[in-house]
């Protein structure tokens, strides 16, 4: 296992303790219930010095949906073997140095990506909220370049991706400015990602990687700031960063083309490749208390 891996599930790993630890410390809203019922007793001015100063008004309801649009750019990443000392099915690269010097692969990325996301959340406290939702990523592409050292020429790599997730995440309200109110998050879930046409271009030849599809552990972080647009509806804007687990090829037959036609296409069972699918970028959503 390299060391980027290793790295890679480290912060995952945290990212998903800091989870369940906050959800583990919130308050249950009952509580607050409690704490109003008791205080009958106390003078209208006292209860009045309780509320919040804020330009956010606090929703009436617990329960809000929230729909919004994602833009997110990935991180450098790089598509290596599963078992670069496969024989049959063969490894698509194998194991040692490319031509640059570099463990063989493909070095890239998966660019830009733009996305919806839908969420139904509870507001558990004043200052506390759990959220569940759903995100989709309908289209976007890896490009890269492999190092093989047959030749010293490009050897362009590109492929065609789209995902889904849906993750349950923690957020805390913090500090306040005027009609702005700070807020942090965090959580996981699961990412479902399809690749296709998974294509190798050399001098000569095109290689096609079989498709492949994979679900994995998906971890998030953010921060953003939130204020009310009326009595129900606040605007989010938010940066984040998620580690969408790995993007694999499939354990299937690919071939080889040979561009001028001279020889028929070269089947060819080939391994698993992956490649750690993560990145950061904004979010702007509306939230609707019911």
């Amino acid at each position: 296992m390299t060391s980027d891996r290793m790295t890679v599930i480290g912060i995952r790993t945290a990212i998903t303790l800091a989870s369940i630890i906050a959800t583990m410390y919130l308050n249950p809203a009952g509580v607050q219930a409690s704490a109003v019922s008791g205080s009958e007793g106390a003078s209208s001015g006292q209860i009045d010095s309780a509320q919040p100063a804020s330009g956010l008004t606090p929703p009436q309801n617990p329960f809000y949906l929230r729909a919004g649009v994602n833009l997110d750019l990935s991180s450098k990443t790089r598509f290596g073997d599963a078992d670069c000392l496969s024989k049959s099915p063969a490894a698509l690269y194998g194991c040692g140095k490319g031509n640059n010097g570099t463990t063989l692969g493909t070095q890239g990325d998966f660019g830009s990506t733009a996305g919806v996301e839908v969420g139904l959340g509870f507001l558990v406290t004043p200052k506390l909220r759990l959220e569940t939702s759903i995100a989709y990523r309908p289209r976007f592409t890896f490009e890269g370049s492999a190092n093989f050292v047959q030749t010293s020429a490009d050897q362009p790599v590109s492929a065609d991706l789209w995902s889904m997730s849906g993750m349950v995440a923690a957020y805390m309200d913090l500090s306040e400015y005027g009609p702005f109110r700070m807020f942090a998050g965090s959580g996981a879930g699961l990412h479902y990602v399809d690749i296709s046409n998974f294509r190798m271009t050399f001098p000569n030849t095109e290689t096609i990687v079989p498709d492949g599809r994979n679900v994995d552990l998906a971890v998030m972080l953010t921060s953003g700031v939130a204020t009310s647009l009326s009595d129900k509806i606040t605007l989010d804007l938010a940066w984040r960063y998620v580690d969408w687990g790995i993007a694999e090829t499939g354990r299937a037959t690919g071939e080889v083309v040979w561009k001028d036609g001279r020889r028929e296409p070269l089947k060819i069972d080939l391994v698993e490749t992956r490649a750690m699918l993560n990145g950061q970028g904004f979010r702007a959503s509306l939230r609707y208390a019911f």
